[in-house]
């Protein structure tokens, strides 16, 4: 199992968390209206301190990897326990993983480029207005 995970569990985990998504329009307290992503706790918003800025809050974010990973975790577990035996061949090790990092790379690169702010925990209430998922390559516009 400890094959599996390095070879097929971190890969799908790290490209199901930047492909599957869900976007949150919210009205903080005492702040203007806010896009936030993340699923299921919203970790990464507009920042407030400049245009085209981030920010991030870490514990929602970790939580929301580990949610990701335990889910594929015990899913691989399960298939692999009780349907079939997953064997991981060396193609699909190379591009699962070459996928993986062109979507770190590039993440980072949006971040290191967006002026970020990074929060511990997001320390705001919020009144949710309105809700929906969204995959990578589409961008969503702030509802009305």
């Amino acid at each position: 199992m400890k094959i599996l995970i390095f070879r097929f569990i971190i890969p799908l985990t790290i490209i199901s968390f930047i492909f599957f998504t869900k976007w949150w329009f919210v009205l903080p307290n005492d702040a203007p209206h806010t896009m936030l992503s993340g699923f299921p706790f919203p970790f990464v918003g507009d920042g407030w301190h400049t245009s085209l800025s981030l920010q991030f809050f870490i514990i929602e974010f970790i939580l929301d990897f580990l949610i990701y990973f335990l889910f594929w975790y015990l899913l691989i577990f399960l298939i692999n326990r009780f349907i079939i035996q997953i064997r991981i061949p060396k193609n699909l090790f190379i591009v699962l993983w070459s996928i993986s990092l062109i979507f770190i790379f590039l993440s980072f690169y949006i971040v290191i480029n967006s002026e970020p702010a990074f929060d511990i925990k997001r320390d705001w209430d919020m009144q949710i207005l309105e809700t929906g998922y969204k995959p990578l390559w589409k961008h969503q516009e702030k509802p009305d």
